[in-house]
């Protein structure tokens, strides 16, 4: 189907430094979907394919900073994903501990700065202090902002927004005429970011599954059928080229 990977055959593969020259999105967001299909496969158990799905992310990190897009929003658990078989959220939970031991002195060295955004108070507290941990330790970094989302749910997020709003009204701190669409961001998890401009999803789903969904309004959408651990730089470069094609009116003409 033309809508997967949409990258006008004709046109040739670019480099970075071809890519660097046109418009590149600030901020891309990647729903990484297709780890446990991938383990499948390969005859592997699920959370095989969960570590595998570690290398694709790292490298896209590097290739975000090579090229110049400064924020990077990962989908890495969903606040539905605690419904899963107890033994896989556990070994999610210890591949999460793992990666943040293994992979913060690099990022910290590479310029990248960790945010987390999602429901903290369902995080077990060891892995919660590690990623408390790595914020507190890049958080001068401005080279790449990392937002990892974990425990995240757009509707929860957005419901949280909206609580606060009511608060703020009922203490008096704002007048109902003072929310607007630059207010209403700013309760959000993402209220350091601009809305992303380009949404990956990999795997061959078609759908948000709740995810960001205030804030990709006007987001450019790229649907690979590629499962996530077979995400190379240079699908990842495609989805970018595929971005510098599109026409972004914003509703005008």
């Amino acid at each position: 189907m033309k809508i997967f990977s949409r990258l006008f055959s004709s046109k040739k593969n670019l480099t970075i430094e071809e890519l660097r020259k046109s418009t590149v999105p600030k901020h891309v967001a990647v729903i990484m979907d297709g780890n446990g299909r991938w383990a499948s496969r390969h005859g592997l158990p699920r959370l095989a394919g969960h570590r595998e799905g570690v290398k694709p992310l790292k490298r896209i990190v590097r290739l975000c900073s090579d090229l110049g897009i400064k924020y990077l929003t990962a989908y890495s658990f969903s606040s539905e994903n605690w419904q899963r078989p107890k033994n896989e959220v556990s070994g999610l939970m210890q591949l999460f501990f793992e990666t943040v031991v293994a992979e913060l002195e690099e990022l910290n060295k590479n310029g990248v700065r960790i945010v987390l955004i999602g429901n903290r108070n369902l995080i077990p507290q060891r892995v919660l202090k590690k990623f408390e941990d790595a914020e507190i330790i890049t958080k001068n970094n401005n080279n790449v902002v990392l937002n990892i989302a974990f425990s995240y749910g757009s509707r929860q997020e957005i419901l949280e927004a909206v609580k606060k709003a009511c608060i703020n009204i009922t203490n008096k701190e704002i007048d109902i005429n003072d929310i607007d669409e630059s207010y209403f961001s700013k309760l959000l998890f993402t209220k350091n970011c601009p809305d992303p401009d380009l949404l990956i999803r990999t795997s061959g789903e078609f759908r948000i599954s709740n995810f960001l969904l205030w804030q990709i309004a006007y987001s450019e959408l790229y649907f690979t059928k590629t499962l996530w651990p077979d995400f190379s730089d240079a699908e990842f470069l495609k989805a970018i080229q595929d971005y510098q094609y599109r026409n972004r009116r914003f509703g005008k003409t």
